[in-house]
């Protein structure tokens, strides 16, 4: 099969993407989500809104999408034995699909755009509470990314520690 040379790079990539999104998400949930607390509505509009619109290039983009092919191509390389550390990667990669791709784009997406959408006259009554609910679903994808890279990473791991016991001539 074509795609089996590229399984174990592509499950390596899996890992690193896993890795740098759980650190973005978690570094924004730690770190700056605090800081925006303090500041007043049409600042916060403003930031928030820079915050969304400098993350809208290539690289980003590559690291959020791609632990979704990367998964596929790691998968659909080893898909006729299916060790258990495989069914662990379709784990991840289906959960990261679901639970980060889909969740973005149906909870966080529309709150940027809501936000984009403020100027500081026609900041709503409510921009606290939609502030607290993007923060929310931001707290909920940093949790979810470091569970998933987490168990990349232990699929990953799994996954050398057979291929060595097998070249030793154990069984998996």
């Amino acid at each position: 099969m074509m795609i089996r040379p590229i399984s174990l790079p592509a499950h390596g990539l899996l890992v690193l993407l896993l890795g740098l999104m759980a650190g973005f998400f978690g570094t924004y949930t730690l770190n700056v989500a605090p800081a925006m607390l303090t500041l007043d509505g049409a600042t916060y509009a403003q930031v928030q809104s820079e915050f969304n619109r400098h993350v809208r290039h290539a690289t980003f983009f590559a690291c959020f999408f791609g632990p979704v092919p990367a998964g596929l191509l790691a998968l659909l390389g080893s898909a006729r034995q299916r060790p258990g550390w495989w069914w662990l990667l379709a784990l991840v990669t289906l959960a990261y699909g679901l639970g980060i791709v889909l969740f973005t784009r149906q909870v966080n997406l529309p709150l940027n755009f809501l936000t984009e959408s403020w100027t500081p006259a026609t900041l709503p009554a409510d921009w606290a509470q939609v502030r607290d609910a993007w923060n929310r679903a931001n707290a909920w994808r940093s949790a979810l990314s470091l569970v998933l890279f987490a168990a990349g990473l232990a699929s990953l791991a799994w996954r050398l520690n057979g291929a060595r016991h097998d070249a030793d001539g154990g069984t998996r």
